[in-house]
C-alpha cells in the first residue's frame, strides 16, 4: 500500500469521525443492513488477505458461492489455533502487508506465548465510537471538563496504548477532555486525581475492576474525598456483580451507577465489540435483584456482563453456545470463535421480556433522571440520553473457572456476591478460591479460602459470618447448588487467611479463583 492511498485512508476515517455527532453514528445500524455489510467484509477478506484465501482453498471453499447470510452462517469459524498461529503474520493483513498498519499490541494467551494484533488509525477510530457512547451518553463528558486517567498497564498490551488514543481522539472532536497516563502505578494515580482533579468538573478512572476498587479503598485509607472529584469508571477484562457495582458506588459517593460507570467488551483480538449503557446497567441490576428473570433469560445461575453492540461494527452469531464475531481490524476476522460463551438479545425482544416480569427500563431511567443532578441535562431530551435501539450481547466469558459439586455448576461469581454483602465487605479484599475437596472418609466438600483485608485480624466470629453470607448467596442465586446438594453438605468450609498469603493470594500474580 503506497503513503497516498494510507493517507486518504486516515484523512477520510477521521474526517467522518470528528464531523459526523455521534447520534448519526449510533442510528447508522438502522439505515444499513448489517448481513449485507457482514457479505461484503467476506468478499473482501477472501479477495485480499492471503491467509484467509488459503484457508478457503484447504476447504475447497469457493468465495463466490458465499451470497446471502445463510451460506456464510456455513462457513468454518476461525480461531487462533486454525488460523491465527498457522499463518505468518503478514499474511493475515491485507495484501500481506504489515506495514499498512502502524501499530502492534500483544496478548499472552493461556500458553503464555503472546499473540501480536497489529492495526492502523482506521481501526482506532471505530472503536473510539464505543468510548465516545460512553462519555457522550453517559458521563455528559460534551459539557464537562473531564480528566481521562488511564489506569490500564500500559506497553504492549493493548489497553492502556488503544484506550489513550481513543480519548485523545474525542478531544480532537472537541469534547474538553484532558488524558494522562499513569497506566497501573497506584501511588500515580492518587497522586494526579488529587492534584489535578479539582481543575475539572469530573475524573474517569479508566482500568480493571479489582485494580479500580484497590485505588478506591488505597485512596480511602488515606482520606481521600473521592466524591469531590465526580469519579466516573470505565472497566474492561472482568466480569463483576451488581453488588461489587453498588459498594464501589457507595465508596465513590455515586448517586447514580447507571450513568457514573460503564465496562467495555474488550479484546485485543479487535478492540472493544461492545459496552454498557445505562440502559444495560439498568437491566442488569433488576436481573441481579430477580434471580430467577436472570435464569429465564440466560439460562444459567450467573449473571453475565451485560453490553450492547453496534451491528454495523462488529456482527455477532452464536454457534453452540460460543459467541462468533466478524468485523474489519488490521488482523480482519471472519465468524472468529473467541472462546467466549453467551447469547444475544435483539433490543425489542429485551424489552418484551422484561416486560412479562413488569419492568420497564426505560420508564425506570425516566425516573431515576428526573430526581437526580442529571434531570438538568435530560430535561430538553424525551427520553433519556444513550437510549438506542441495538441489540445485546451478553457473555459469561471462559467456561473452565466453574466447579462442579454434587452435579451442580458453581460460579466464582455466585460466592463474590456473598463476600460484598454489608455485613462482610469491609472485612475482605474480594479475593477467594473455591475448590471442592474431600476429607479422611472421602466426603466432598465445598472449600472457600477467603483473603482478609490489610490489618483485619482472622476471628471465628467473621468466619461464621462470611460462611453464612456465602451460603445464603448460594442458595439465592444457584437453583442448581439449592437443588441438586443435600442440605448437609451446603454449608461451605471457609478459612481465612492473611492479605498476601503466599500459598493462596501471593502478590503480583495473577489471581484465579478456582483450583481444581
Amino acid at each position: 500500500m503506497n503513503a497516498n492511498s494510507q493517507q486518504q485512508r486516515a484523512t477520510k476515517a477521521f474526517t467522518d469521525f470528528i464531523s459526523t455527532p455521534i447520534e448519526n453514528l449510533l442510528q447508522r445500524h438502522r439505515n444499513t443492513d448489517s448481513s449485507s455489510t457482514v457479505l461484503t467484509l467476506f468478499q473482501d477478506v477472501a479477495a485480499n488477505v492471503p491467509a484467509y484465501k488459503a484457508f478457503l482453498a484447504e476447504r475447497a471453499i469457493n468465495p463466490a458461492t458465499i451470497q446471502t447470510l445463510e451460506d456464510f452462517q456455513q462457513l468454518p469459524a476461525i480461531a487462533k489455533e486454525n488460523y491465527i498461529q498457522r499463518y505468518p503474520l503478514s499474511d493475515l493483513c491485507r495484501n500481506g502487508q504489515l506495514a499498512a498498519c502502524d501499530m502492534i499490541a500483544a496478548s499472552s494467551g493461556s500458553t503464555g506465548k503472546p499473540t501480536f494484533w497489529p492495526r492502523f488509525f482506521t481501526d482506532e477510530l471505530q472503536i473510539a465510537i464505543r468510548f465516545e457512547q460512553i462519555f457522550h451518553d453517559s458521563f455528559f463528558a460534551d459539557t464537562r471538563r473531564t480528566l481521562a486517567v488511564i489506569c490500564f498497564t500500559l506497553g504492549t498490551w493493548v489497553g492502556g496504548m488503544f484506550t489513550t488514543n481513543c480519548c485523545r481522539y474525542l478531544a480532537s472532536k472537541g469534547y474538553p477532555i484532558t488524558v494522562i497516563t499513569p497506566g497501573n502505578n497506584k501511588e500515580e494515580i492518587l497522586r494526579v486525581v488529587q492534584e489535578l482533579g479539582g481543575n475539572f468538573e469530573q475524573v474517569v478512572l479508566l482500568g480493571y475492576p479489582p485494580f479500580l476498587k484497590d485505588v478506591i479503598d488505597t485512596g480511602l485509607s488515606r482520606g481521600v474525598q473521592w466524591s469531590q472529584y465526580h469519579i466516573k469508571l470505565v472497566m474492561a477484562g472482568e466480569v463483576f456483580s451488581e453488588e461489587w457495582r453498588s459498594l464501589v458506588a457507595d465508596r465513590l459517593g455515586s448517586q447514580n451507577p447507571c450513568y457514573d460507570f460503564a465496562s467495555l467488551y474488550g479484546t485485543a483480538d479487535a478492540g472493544v465489540l461492545g459496552n454498557e449503557t445505562p440502559l444495560s446497567i439498568c437491566i442488569r441490576r433488576f436481573l441481579a435483584k430477580n434471580p430467577n428473570a436472570a435464569r429465564a433469560l440466560f439460562g444459567e445461575s450467573r449473571l453475565p456482563t451485560l453490553v450492547q453492540y453496534d451491528p454495523t461494527s462488529r456482527f455477532f452469531e452464536v454457534q453452540n453456545n460460543s459467541l462468533l464475531f466478524s468485523g474489519d481490524n488490521g488482523i480482519p476476522l471472519v465468524r472468529y470463535d473467541i472462546l467466549d460463551t453467551g447469547g444475544l438479545i435483539t433490543y425489542d425482544a429485551m424489552l418484551e421480556f422484561l416486560a412479562t416480569w413488569n419492568f420497564n427500563p426505560l420508564e425506570h431511567l425516566n425516573s431515576i433522571t428526573q430526581n437526580s443532578a442529571l434531570s438538568t441535562q435530560h430535561s430538553a431530551l424525551k427520553t433519556p440520553r444513550g437510549i438506542y435501539p441495538l441489540p445485546f450481547v451478553y457473555v459469561f466469558g471462559r467456561s473452565n473457572f466453574t466447579v462442579s459439586y454434587f452435579g451442580a455448576n458453581i460460579y466464582p461469581e455466585n460466592v463474590s456476591v456473598g463476600l460484598e454483602q454489608p455485613s462482610v465487605q469491609g472485612w475482605v479484599t474480594g479475593k477467594f478460591v473455591l475448590q471442592v475437596q474431600e476429607d479422611a472418609d472421602k466426603n466432598r466438600f465445598l472449600s472457600v479460602v477467603v483473603e482478609l483485608a490489610p490489618d483485619v485480624d482472622s476471628s471465628e466470629d467473621k468466619r461464621q459470618v462470611i460462611t453464612e453470607s456465602i451460603l445464603a448467596q448460594l442458595l439465592r442465586l444457584n437453583s442448581e447448588f439449592a437443588n441438586y446438594v443435600p442440605p448437609e453438605y451446603q454449608t461451605p468450609q471457609v478459612s481465612l487467611k492473611a492479605t498476601g498469603d503466599r500459598e493462596y493470594f501471593p502478590i503480583g500474580v495473577k489471581h484465579r479463583y478456582t483450583r481444581k
